[in-house]
């Protein structure tokens, strides 16, 4: 989430988003062809994929579709997220800017729509409640209000016509990612766009989030690392989601902090990770960095936002266990079985494809068998991951798409990676590992 943003109205009906997005493939189109004529006559001979993406029409894409937020904004976070290591750079530079580019919904659009949820005199509930949002994203926005009892609370309020758009709005931006040409030849994205339409739907039902912030309070309730806030449910429906508001720092403002310090908080998110995967079979899967703030004063982790948390069965989380117990021990029979059982190869796959898939698992375990405390930032990991995967992306024998629940824990996993490169972090992997690398 930004902290702050402009406003515009959101274009609620279907066909409206719709002709929102052919605008602006009319567009896109209309400034290819006139940068193609432009290159021509200059004797050169563009290719298609550098003529869609010069900088105004990627300007241009980012600004409609963080305008229309909900999942024509969303399921370009998510792409760029989930299939990442095998999209070509410029792709992935288009699709990133739209992780924090949305506005804010017009003031007179917003009371309206809290007269609706709330009733007349809804008002008279708060001391203050600024109409001007703290935060915006592709849902819905963020206000940080007092109530009448004094309590500060943050309120997120949910974009109208969002829930109703998210079908319609992930099929006419896939075909609009299409439009580019650059999505690899064989790349089969509909299963992530089936999930990417489940996923959405689940963040939309505040209810649904609701439940999830309680359920996981109640399992890292004795855990003095982490703070989070508290569900306030008389004022939160399925649109709405009110909860005690907590200070902090944006996490990656800790750069500037010691490296105990670092070390320290991102020893304890990886600690988290492990727990919650193996202890609780409860995942927070969203890594956006906005997740997770630091209070200075306590020292305590701050968590935020459980619109994405999954749960896990135990036989996947024992799967994942062996999976990384085999790494430990560089066993890559066991890794190969682990990865089997999981879902992430199958047995007809070619005897070629499963080996670079067991020894793309091997290497991202490497935190857990390298020289400990692992330097994160020292490492090169991160660009041997992203080449080994562009490598699978070009197998035309790997037409396998794993599990939703092994792609959302993968994107949680490698977004705590990037943290601690960010936070240039050092952390003793193996002795985390350890109550678990048990046979």
């Amino acid at each position: 989430m930004q902290k702050k943003s402009e406003s515009a109205s959101i274009p609620k009906s279907r066909l409206s988003r719709f002709s929102k997005l052919s605008s602006l493939a009319g567009r896109v189109a209309g400034n290819v062809l006139a940068e193609g004529v432009s290159e021509f006559v200059k004797g050169n001979r563009p290719k298609i994929k550098d003529l869609l993406l010069t900088p105004s029409n990627a300007m241009r894409v980012a600004e409609q579709l963080a305008q229309m937020r909900g999942a024509a904004m969303k399921v370009g976070q998510m792409l760029s997220m989930d299939a990442g290591d095998m999209l070509p750079k410029e792709l992935t530079d288009l699709l990133a800017r739209l992780r924090s580019d949305a506005k804010s919904m017009p003031e007179n659009e917003l009371i309206t729509l809290l007269e609706a949820q709330w009733g007349d005199g809804w008002q008279k509930r708060f001391i203050q409640f600024p109409l001007q949002p703290i935060a915006a994203a592709s849902i819905g926005q963020v206000h940080k209000v007092i109530t009448k009892d004094l309590k500060r609370l943050a309120i997120k309020i949910q974009y109208p016509g969002i829930k109703q758009s998210i079908n319609s709005d992930v099929d006419n931006v896939a075909t609009l990612i299409k439009m580019t040409g650059l999505l690899p030849k064989g790349l089969d994205i509909k299963p992530l766009l089936a999930e990417a339409k489940k996923q959405l739907h689940d963040e939309a039902d505040y209810a649904l989030e609701g439940g999830y912030l309680d359920q996981y309070a109640a399992v890292i309730a004795n855990d003095a690392a982490f703070v989070m806030p508290e569900l306030e449910k008389e004022l939160s429906s399925d649109t709405i989601l009110a909860m005690s508001f907590l200070d902090g720092l944006p996490i990656e403002q800790l750069v500037n902090e010691s490296q105990e310090t670092r070390d320290r908080v991102m020893t304890q998110l990886m600690r988290l990770f492990f727990k919650e995967l193996f202890d609780f079979q409860l995942v927070q899967t969203d890594p956006n960095f906005a997740n997770f703030q630091y209070d200075q004063e306590s020292q305590k982790i701050v968590l935020l936002d459980f619109g994405a948390t999954r749960t896990y069965t135990s036989e996947m989380a024992e799967g994942y266990r062996r999976l990384m117990q085999g790494a430990s021990h560089h066993d890559k029979i066991q890794i190969r079985q682990a990865i089997l059982d999981i879902g992430l190869i199958r047995q007809d796959l070619p005897e070629n494809v499963q080996q670079n898939i067991t020894d793309l698992a091997y290497i991202a375990c490497e935190p857990l068998y390298a020289e400990s405390p692992y330097d994160f930032a020292g490492s090169d990991l991160s660009s041997r991951l992203q080449h080994q995967g562009m490598q699978l992306g070009l197998e035309k024998q790997y037409a396998h798409t794993p599990s939703a629940n092994a792609i959302f824990l993968h994107r949680k996993l490698g977004g705590l990676f990037l943290l601690a490169i960010k936070l240039k972090a050092k952390v003793d992997m193996q002795s985390l590992f350890s109550p678990y690398n048990k046979t």
